[in-house]
């Protein structure tokens, strides 16, 4: 189906003005409603923000937010699909800002839908950005039991420095593609807010004529991301530090792995999602199917680089953590035909060579694990 009006919420944040730049350039029309936030985009935006800037002239621009019913319906207008990525995004954030991230994520969901529901609208799709922290710890082989799916990892043995994850019954345990059936059991606030945004817009969006498709995205990374916000994106945050000549601090013990996916890829395929009939009802896993480890990461960073600075494995952790996730990535193919093209080894040379042309900034990463300590979050 071809469409030529897109709204993209959150569309001058990282994600959203990569789809909005590309979409262009494919020749739709698109508006953006994004509330410029501080943490992302830093004090004075409309002047400084590289993402805001790089779409300001080019979409229909709206400041607003989508915790407000009359800048949501100013937004969605005469637009005929909605790409819905305005959130909050911080794992470790979400765990002491609750409320907030509840009435953003949830919340303004909800009152999208609440406005397709009681208003008369052109949309005909709505997209929907989940997130592979709705899996919570994914999916593990056990010999004795088959295929598992752990619940959190306890304090008393990460305390300990066993960072592995355990199952009843059954002994240690071969982490495995998690796919979309896989079960569903978030390990935090923000996981748990992914999953009520992407249960709404499946099951309301069928009853009122149209199309959903969500995309539970893995890890995204690439050139436009955040360097300032340290609450996310470890390769920004190790980044900053490097750049800064600080010391990186490495929790648990490095081997924490996760699906890291270039930028590129992720607007591919959520292009392909938006334009292709076979996607609509569907949720897809949106990843590498390839695990890199958190040590891995930083020793990379520092080889491209080049510039020596101390790992050091300290044990910390982080309660609402996982330990391992990667995504099954058949059904995307099957369905899609979507198969990602860019190698991490290739998307991290790719990253680098971006930051080095950026401004070296401060790192605010000590500050928001001071805080995380001081709510009891961190250990």
């Amino acid at each position: 189906m071809n469409y030529s009006d897109i709204l993209i919420t959150g569309g001058a944040g990282f994600i959203g003005s990569s789809l909005a730049l590309f979409l262009i350039k494919k020749g739709y029309r698109v508006t953006v409603l994004d509330n410029l936030s501080p943490q992302i985009h830093g004090e004075d935006p409309e002047k400084t923000s590289p993402l805001y800037l790089s779409v300001r002239d080019k979409v229909n621009f709206i400041r607003g937010t989508v915790t407000s019913r009359q800048d949501w319906e100013k937004a969605i207008g005469e637009n005929e699909v909605i790409i819905h990525f305005a959130a909050e995004t911080g794992t470790g954030q979400s765990m002491y800002q609750i409320e907030h991230y509840t009435r953003v994520n949830t919340g303004g969901t909800a009152l999208m839908l609440d406005i397709l529901a009681n208003q008369k609208t052109r949309v005909k799709k709505v997209l929907v950005a989940s997130s592979r922290a709705i899996y919570g710890e994914g999916r593990y082989h056990s010999a004795e039991l088959g295929t598992v799916y752990p619940g959190h990892r306890s304090a008393a043995d990460m305390d300990r420095g066993d960072f592995d994850v355990k199952y009843p019954g059954s002994g240690p345990l071969q982490v495995m593609a998690t796919d979309e059936e896989s079960k569903i059991h978030p390990s935090s606030v923000y996981g748990i807010t992914k999953q009520n945004q992407e249960q709404l817009v499946m099951t309301v969006c069928p009853a009122l004529g149209i199309e959903p498709v969500a995309f539970r995205y893995q890890n995204v990374y690439g050139p436009g991301q955040s360097l300032s916000n340290p609450y996310t994106g470890i390769l920004s945050i190790f980044s900053t530090l490097i750049r800064n000549g600080k010391g990186i601090n490495i929790f648990e013990d490095g081997l924490e792995s996760r699906d890291f996916v270039f930028i590129d890829d992720i607007v591919k395929a959520t292009w392909l999602g938006m334009e292709k009939e076979t996607a609509n009802g569907q949720v897809f896993n949106v990843g590498t199917g390839v695990p890199s480890t958190v040590l891995d990461v930083a020793r990379g960073l520092i080889d491209l680089y080049g510039i020596q600075v101390p790992v050091e494995v300290t044990g910390n952790y982080r309660l609402g953590d996982i330990r391992h996730n990667y995504a099954d990535m058949q059904k995307a193919e099957r369905l899609l035909g979507f198969r990602p093209e860019v190698s991490f080894a290739e998307g991290l040379k790719k990253f680098t060579d971006w930051v080095l042309q950026q401004e070296i900034r401060a790192s605010r990463y000590e500050e928001s694990l001071a805080e995380m300590k001081a709510k009891g979050l961190m250990k």
